[in-house]
């Protein structure tokens, strides 16, 4: 039981924007009632937040093992400083378990999600979030390319398709669902208006547009609270803009997130290079209330990429003549891995540096983007503070851009934006949208009720140092961080969703099961012995 008094208070989900004002806290909740005699953490002269929430990061499972394989020089995280990174101890990129847990919570933050997890991997990926303290977690479950997916939608059984998805978290304890590049397509046809949404998967005879459109509409009608999580089809390439933008309308008014947006928005130049068509997607997220997205910004320095889209992983590692793993799963996905470095001086990496600014820049509602670096493909997560420098500071932007290859200031339009983000748009882009948007009527604000997940800086001028190394992080009501010392090591907690499914459903599978797994139906549900300290969140 404590009390914070005298801090400035930025809470958007409950209107409050620097408001000096008392935050009560017992029994691991924010309660309303006045603790007359609860210690105090006096705050005059800090910013009191709810702690950060990332809802996209790849911190969990095979392809991330694979990384830490294919890179072990780059186990051990580092910080970044004025957009630079700085190296500390023997790396920057894929942090250890325990570290992860660590260098989010000397951040503040105290949420996140793993965005890709293949079904028949979701025992390992329970055991590295167990392993990670410090963080409430969850992962979302891929279903792009899987076979029962497609084949229910193949024949237009939806009933089927429903249960299935709805059977699908049950049996794995995942909390949204994640579609990588649908179809496993990764191009369009040149010439004339049909897109690579129209083409038809082989071996299946569906297409892009009808696995997206068919999951979604599951999605709603199971209630799932997060919306479909979507990597959309043409990742990286020139001119993947037109995909993203037919994508957005193939969606028609529902739900959809689409994530790490900057890798979607590129033009193209007469050579086959990219340049920025940020301001083309984001007037139409801004005229499209149902659409939420996170950036994906990138960040100069070295990163490993990692996805479900193995084509585009197999595609990276021809063009940087660079080592590539693939790590296919059985029915279920693919995906591949490559390290990268991104480079200031490179024209590619300076236009999408640009553009996952312009994004957060130019999309008007804080509460339809959010921070993310699609760790570690775009670059670690440590770089948060960076970046949120970055949004605040327009001089500071305008610095970092001209020590950009020449032909970055020509291909965007990151130099004419004088949009500065506000502590409270802050708040919004890394704590209460991405609770909203997860459906964690707990998280991402500090009314009463709220697991009494709390981050306080120091308000300086630094944004970046101020945001790098908060003065208290409480976790569940603990104390876990104060001036920068990790004090404890707190386990946090798994949050799934468990839809309802028709009970004598999974009959229908076994006949697939057993042709072409190689693992049983019976030995296919998670037990509960990998459910710890686990909260169930209700469906809509």
């Amino acid at each position: 039981m404590f009390k914070i008094i005298n801090g400035a208070v930025y809470d958007p989900a409950n209107g409050i924007d620097g408001l000096i004002k008392t935050i009560y806290v017992q029994e691991g909740k924010v309660v309303a009632e006045p603790l007359d005699d609860a210690p105090i953490i006096d705050a005059a002269g800090l910013v009191v937040m709810p702690g950060g929430i990332d809802l996209h990061t790849h911190i969990a499972g095979p392809k991330v093992n694979m990384g830490r394989q294919m890179c072990p020089e780059n186990h051990y995280g580092g910080i970044h400083k004025a957009g630079r990174v700085m190296r500390s101890g023997n790396g920057v990129v894929v942090p250890t378990t325990h570290l992860t847990g660590y260098r989010y919570s000397l951040m503040g933050y105290t949420t996140v999600f793993d965005p890709a997890t293949p079904p028949l991997k979701a025992r390992h990926v329970l055991e590295e979030l167990r392993d990670i303290p410090g963080l409430d977690k969850g992962f979302y479950v891929l279903i792009g390319n899987n076979h029962f997916v497609l084949k229910f939608i193949k024949e237009k059984n939806f009933p089927a398709l429903k249960n299935y998805l709805a059977w699908l978290l049950e049996m794995t304890k995942g909390f949204a669902y994640k579609i990588v590049n649908p179809g496993g397509l990764v191009n369009w046809k040149s010439g004339g208006n049909t897109l690579l949404l129209d083409d038809q998967v082989d071996g299946y005879g569906v297409t892009p547009r009808e696995i997206i459109a068919a999951a979604v509409q599951a999605n709603e009608e199971l209630g799932i609270p997060h919306p479909i999580h979507l990597h959309c089809n043409s990742v990286g390439l020139p001119g993947n803009f037109r995909v993203t933008l037919d994508t957005m309308g193939t969606i028609e008014g529902q739900r959809i997130h689409l994530t790490h947006l900057q890798f979607h928005s590129y033009g193209a130049t007469r050579k086959g290079g990219i340049t920025s068509e940020a301001l083309q997607l984001a007037e139409y997220i801004n005229a499209h209330q149902n659409i939420t997205t996170d950036a994906g910004q990138i960040v100069f320095g070295p990163a490993i990429t990692m996805s479900a889209d193995g084509p585009l992983e197999y595609s990276l590692a021809k063009m940087a003549k660079t080592k590539w793993s693939n790590y296919d799963v059985e029915m279920e996905s693919s995906s591949g891995v490559v390290p990268l470095t991104y480079k200031e001086k490179n024209p590619a990496n300076g236009v999408q540096w640009a553009i996952g600014l312009e994004l957060l820049l130019l999309i008007k509602n804080p509460w339809q983007i959010f921070l993310t670096t699609d760790h570690p493909n775009g670059g670690p997560f440590t770089a948060y503070p960076s970046i949120i420098k970055l949004l605040m500071d327009k001089d500071h932007r305008d610095e970092c851009l001209a020590r950009l290859h020449k032909q970055t200031p020509a291909r965007t339009i990151l130099a004419g934006i004088t949009r500065e983000y506000t502590l409270g748009e802050i708040a919004v882009v890394t704590r209460a949208g991405p609770a909203r948007i997860l459906g964690l009527k707990n998280k991402g604000h500090l009314g009463a009720g709220a697991d009494a997940d709390i981050a306080i800086y120091r308000d300086t001028a630094d944004r970046e140092k101020m945001f790098a190394a908060p003065e208290y992080v409480f976790k569940d009501g603990e104390l876990i961080v104060h001036k920068g010392v990790l004090l404890q090591e707190k386990a946090g907690r798994l949050f799934r969703v468990a839809p309802a499914w028709e009970r004598d459903f999974p009959q229908t599978l076994k006949a697939d099961f057993e042709r072409y797994y190689t693992i049983s139906m019976s030995n296919y549900e998670v037990e509960e012995a990998y459910l710890l300290l686990c909260e169930v969140v209700p469906c809509l």
